[in-house]
């Protein structure tokens, strides 16, 4: 498939998460697989005073795979300046967020909150498309809440603005990432348009994501939090999809803990090891759920301050895995 010009690979993309798609998340799971990933959400506002945080959210040199930096804001023109800068920094595309149900961004007028005015969703996909130069993205919820399920209604005012694609993540805001998510509500929306749907909600291994894309006539999937720990799960993805009888072995001991090693290693090399450890804890407790001794493990994956801590907890789990043989 294609989204704008560019073309997708695959049939799974990483789903952008505050805190957890930074570029060394990004490139383990495009070496995993992933058709595409997107940054974590980069504020339009931030970007008029070219915050130094920010432009960090922005940096896509180490991508080896297609990227969309998603942004945020509630402005069109505010959104177009900031679309401008991004598109200089040539990634694939950009990625409108229409979704995030946090107050932090809901409450300024933006995320899911533009959801509640269609009108203001096409003006902001225009300004961005006009602004950008570059195929434009939108992922959204079902809507705000369930009495105002309008994901089709905002995605056929975003397709008529130039979105070149539109994510729809079947809960609606006041959900949260709590229940069901409603997949009729993705597949009202591949009826409605004719650009690509990307589905998203409850994807997370094979076959959730062969059933969504079966169940809803979707293009795409796109993982978030079935990724966390487990970036293998593109791999399986893709690998299902192209034969259902073929059954992917799971990573070793060895290849879990390898893995984690380096994507921590990925995180200190582009941000600092100080900076990087904090951030860490919590992709290493993820990484090591299930394992033999998991619970002390992940206490002390919460207490990781430096790469030697790292490699003296690597080592002891792979130790006691022996021991234990």
């Amino acid at each position: 498939m294609k989204i704008g010009s560019i073309e997708i690979k695959g049939r799974a993309a990483l789903a952008p998460m505050a805190g957890v798609t930074d570029a060394a998340f990004r490139q383990v799971c495009e070496g995993l697989g992933a058709a595409y990933t997107v940054s974590e959400m980069i504020s339009a506002k931030a970007m008029e005073y070219n915050d130094k945080k920010t432009a960090s959210l922005a940096d896509i040199t180490q991508d080896q795979g297609p990227v969309f930096l998603q942004i945020f804001g509630a402005e069109p023109l505010c959104m177009a300046h900031a679309a401008g800068k991004l598109a200089r920094l040539n990634p694939a595309g950009l990625d409108i967020n229409m979704g995030c149900p946090m107050p932090k961004i809901t409450g300024p007028g933006a995320g899911s909150a533009l959801m509640r005015n269609p009108e203001l969703c096409g003006q902001i996909v225009r300004a961005v498309k006009e602004a950008a130069g570059l195929p434009v993205t939108v992922k959204m919820r079902a809507g705000w809440d369930k009495g105002s399920v309008n994901a089709l209604e905002v995605a056929q005012a975003c397709e008529a603005a130039g979105a070149d694609a539109v994510c729809v993540h079947g809960r609606t805001r006041d959900q949260l990432y709590q229940g069901r998510a409603d997949w009729d509500v993705i597949r009202a929306v591949k009826a409605g348009v004719s650009v690509p749907v990307i589905g998203n909600g409850d994807v997370t291994d094979p076959l959730s994501a062969g059933a969504l894309l079966t169940e809803t006539g979707c293009d795409l999937v796109m993982v978030g939090r079935g990724a966390l720990g487990n970036p293998w799960v593109f791999r399986d993805i893709n690998a299902h999809l192209r034969d259902e009888s073929l059954i992917m072995p799971p990573p070793t001991l060895t290849q879990w803990l390898l893995t984690l090693r380096r994507h921590i290693g990925l995180m200190c090399q582009y941000k600092g090891e100080g900076r990087a450890m904090p951030e860490a804890r919590k992709h290493a407790a993820w990484y090591l759920k299930g394992i033999r001794g998991a619970a002390e493990f992940r206490r002390r994956a919460g207490q990781l301050s430096t790469l030697a801590d790292l490699d003296r907890l690597v080592e002891d789990i792979y130790r006691t895995d022996q021991e234990e043989e």
